[in-house]
């Protein structure tokens, strides 16, 4: 195959944007090469493959249906109290589980239905809810006609979620105390809360030293270089190989080392990681916890588990350090359902955050209670996890603050269907088939990867310049080096053979690196980006060949 037709200053330039910023360019790319050219007959019929979005290309229908069947319920409720055309009431709490056992039966064959009967006796049965309590928050909810209150999680929804994260953060054995949540809208919307409410409470100041576990989601890199922010960023680097030269995506003991610097104020984490897509180890976990116990103990960890139900028997660390750890959730890649926005932000309710906050100085304690002094007569007894959903609504609009109430019910459902035998048939579906694409891809690129069983293979990233020296030696590394951008071989997919992938330079990993999701295409489209991996490979190599011969 040639060359790509840009040359290596345009490359050069368009390697400063995000990753994901850049992704939009091989798109247009890809795109391009499709339409009609002059002198061409007809425009390429080659299909585009986008492996550059984690959105997956799989739902759990199951909870879906569920939802729906809940909402004809909800609407009868509604009718019931006040009928006119098109205008019903409040649906009321007295006798709603009994009208539920009646809409059931009457409804046998709504889609649906039977797995929201198994949701809410599950629900009462493993949380001893009161049934017409229960029924009611559900019906009020999928209804959406009341804030939400509380408005920092609703009382059932957030004992459920509580139980789904015990079940398959903390693989069913839960830090013996309280993990109190805040239900926000995905993952994203957690991140800017933590980050702006650590700040509001002078737990981190601007140019504050913090460290990220790299490589790791993009805006992890990028919201510190913001000038609300400027932290100043420690790389603690996954920079383990194999004895045959495979990048291993591991961290050697002396890059966790650089957390027990006092100075370092909070690491964030995400686990299984993104984009090399593995569960932080034991011996990690361990060496973080030690840290904590005798060289800095008011480290906080900020954990993002998203991937977490892709590895069997997880464990967050926040299980080993409850006290330091905030744990961010997002449902958006387990159940196909990023459009939802359905994440939560849990802290154990002994944690350092809110005693380092008692110990602020007195002016600090006094510029809190006067900013949440609306709040409460004794502002300084506001726990931190209570100011987060304050400052999400800038406290002046704390009385409407929280999840919407359809949205909260909706992760219920997915967090009591996981709870039952087809959640957990679901769970090893999806995980099978990341796998299943995770192979092909290797099969088509011809390449090897370390075996690890935490591998969630959400995401794959590849090292094509160890995977050079690993196939020809040195001196063609060295060649890709001096010669080529690392983001070249994203250009050559995008132009030759429309495959998009995203540059792992972008992620602070390997500039050599690519990343691939295993979570959006179908499978056998990871056998051609194989195939397209490999040749344009095999092109660099015989392009050395020339040069040297």
């Amino acid at each position: 195959m040639p060359k790509t037709t840009f040359t290596r200053e345009e490359i050069q330039s368009f390697a400063q944007l995000s990753p994901f910023e850049l992704k939009d360019k091989f798109i247009q790319i890809a795109q391009a090469v499709q339409e009609d050219k002059p002198g061409q007959k007809e425009k390429s019929s080659a299909q585009m493959l986008n492996a550059g979005r984690g959105n997956p290309n799989w739902t759990a229908t199951g909870p879906r249906e569920a939802f729906y069947a809940l909402g004809y319920f909800a609407l009868s409720e509604s009718r019931r109290v006040w009928t006119a055309d098109d205008l019903g009431g409040m649906p009321e709490k007295a006798g709603s589980a009994e009208r539920f056992d009646t809409f059931v039966r009457r409804h046998p064959d709504l889609p649906g239905i039977e797995l929201l009967e198994k949701c809410v006796a599950y629900a009462v049965e493993r949380f001893g809810f009161d049934r017409d309590e229960f029924v009611h928050e559900l019906t009020d909810s999928s209804i959406g006609d009341n804030y939400p209150v509380p408005d920092r999680m609703l009382t059932h929804t957030e004992r459920i979620v509580r139980g789904y994260l015990a079940d398959e953060m903390f693989a069913k054995k839960p830090p013996r105390d309280n993990l109190s949540l805040f239900a926000t809208e995905g993952g994203t919307a957690a991140m800017c809360y933590i980050f702006d409410s650590l700040m509001k409470n002078g737990i981190l100041k601007k140019g504050d030293k913090i460290a990220l576990m790299v490589p790791v989601f993009t805006p992890y890199i990028e919201i510190p270089e913001l000038d609300t922010y400027e932290f100043d960023v420690v790389n603690v680097e996954a920079s383990l190989f194999t004895e045959t030269g495979v990048r291993e995506w591991r961290y050697p003991e002396e890059e966790v080392a650089k957390l027990a610097d006092p100075a370092v104020k909070l690491v964030c984490i995400v686990n299984p990681s993104n984009p090399p897509s593995l569960a932080l180890s034991q011996r990690v976990a361990d060496q973080i916890k030690d840290i904590v116990a005798n060289e800095n103990p008011n480290l906080l960890l900020v954990t993002d588990d998203v991937y977490g139900t892709f590895v069997e028997g997880f464990r967050s660390i926040a299980a080993d350090l409850p006290r330091n750890t905030l744990l961010v959730y997002s449902y958006s890649k387990h159940y196909g359902c990023t459009g939802w926005r359905l994440g939560v932000i849990g802290l154990h309710d002994d944690n350092v955050i809110d005693k380092m906050i008692a110990e602020l100085p007195d002016a600090e304690k006094d510029k809190l209670n006067k900013r949440y002094g609306t709040l409460s007569l004794e502002p300084e007894k506001i726990r931190f996890i209570d100011r987060l959903v304050a400052d999400s609504r800038q406290v002046a609009l704390n009385h409407t603050a929280g999840l919407s109430l359809p949205q909260q019910v909706m992760m219920t459902l997915f967090s009591l269907f996981d709870m039952l035998e087809e959640g957990q048939a679901y769970k090893e579906r999806i995980r099978a088939i990341v796998q299943q694409r995770l192979g092909l891809l290797l099969e088509g690129a011809q390449m090897k990867i370390s075996d690890d069983p935490k591998r969630a293979a959400y995401y794959i990233e590849l090292d094509l310049l160890a995977e050079a020296e690993r196939v020809h030696g040195k001196d063609f590394a060295d060649f890709l080096e001096k010669n080529y951008e690392p983001v070249d071989p994203l250009f050559r997919l995008a132009e030759q053979t429309h495959v998009v992938l995203l540059n792992g330079g972008g992620f602070d990993g390997p500039q050599w690196s690519v990343r691939v999701s295993l979570a959006n295409l179908d499978d056998l489209d990871y056998l051609k980006i194989g195939h397209h991996l490999r040749g344009i490979f095999n092109d660099y190599a015989q392009e050395w060949r020339a040069a040297t011969s």
